[in-house]
């Protein structure tokens, strides 16, 4: 290789990996700081144009993956004429009310209690064997149960989405409290601030960037947790009619609906990130 190549290539990975540079008031530049869209559009176009290309010159049958353009057809023949008599939007809805009513409720005493687990050793104790316990063993496993305790309604569904999700939710809300610097605590209580005070204004203000990290994981494991629960008695859902095309080997509709799972998902992620830079916009600039 010439002096111009190697020139040329430390060139191109100096750039690649050189911080942006740094705004007025910072002395450096953050490493990773940047905006990556238009690195990311141009993955994804890639990513569909191989796609593409195999499929077009015929290396992959369609009954193992069909064309881009067939999963499009897929989805405008469901928006006309619906799934098993079940219009695509209903299919969505059920199955985003199904998710995010399980995040809600998880999010709901999982943050509390994550919060709880954290501040006080009691509390930890009671509760860090259970979930603990749990957290590790796949949703699939405790499927039966669920079915047993609860029957085969939408109340098993939700409850199995709910304990995939809380014990991320858990045990970010938990590490986030050992986030809150000790002497901000001792000077909110040298101002006369009561227990409940410190919680809510300086613990919980430093917990929030693990508990939002939380949600973003949390959230993904109830999408995945999705399939699972349409799998018993369900009619409707995305994650039933990927198990119900996968039967028939329909696999545009399969790939179809993990297509819109994964837009809804990642559109919930964006929306996290929206929201944690309007709630803690001091993230990562300590």
């Amino acid at each position: 290789m010439s002096d111009t190549q190697k020139n040329s290539s430390n060139s191109f990975w100096a750039g690649f990996m050189k911080a942006k540079p740094a705004k007025p008031g910072e002395i450096y530049g953050v490493p990773g700081q940047g905006d990556s869209l238009k690195i990311s559009a141009f993955v994804i176009a890639a990513l569909i144009f191989f796609w593409w290309a195999v499929t077009y010159a015929g290396f992959i049958k369609p009954l193992f993956l069909p064309s881009p353009m067939g999963v499009v057809n897929a989805l405008v023949t469901m928006l006309k004429d619906g799934f098993t008599g079940v219009s695509f939007w209903e299919h969505t809805w059920v199955s985003t009310l199904r998710v995010f009513g399980a995040f809600l409720l998880a999010c709901v005493i999982g943050i509390p209690l994550g919060i709880a687990m954290g501040m006080n050793p009691v509390a930890r104790g009671i509760f860090d064997p259970p979930i603990e316990f749990y957290r590790p063993i796949p949703p699939l496993a405790y499927l039966p149960l669920m079915i047993i305790w609860f029957g085969i309604d939408e109340l098993s569904k939700v409850l199995l989405i709910f304990l995939s999700v809380l014990a991320p939710l858990v045990l970010g809300a938990r590490a986030g409290v050992r986030s809150a610097a000790i002497e901000q605590i001792h000077a909110a209580y040298s101002f006369g601030a009561t227990r409940w005070q410190v919680i809510r204004m300086v613990v919980l203000p430093a917990a929030m960037p693990e508990i939002f990290t939380a949600m973003r994981v949390g959230i993904g494991f109830g999408w995945t947790t999705l399939v699972a629960a349409e799998m018993v008695a369900a009619t409707s859902g995305l994650g039933y009619t990927v198990l119900s095309a996968s039967r028939f080997l329909q696999t545009d509709i399969v790939i179809m609906g993990i297509v819109v799972i994964a837009i809804i998902a990642y559109a919930f992620d964006h929306s996290v990130r929206f929201v944690e830079r309007r709630v803690v916009p001091w993230k990562g600039r300590g």
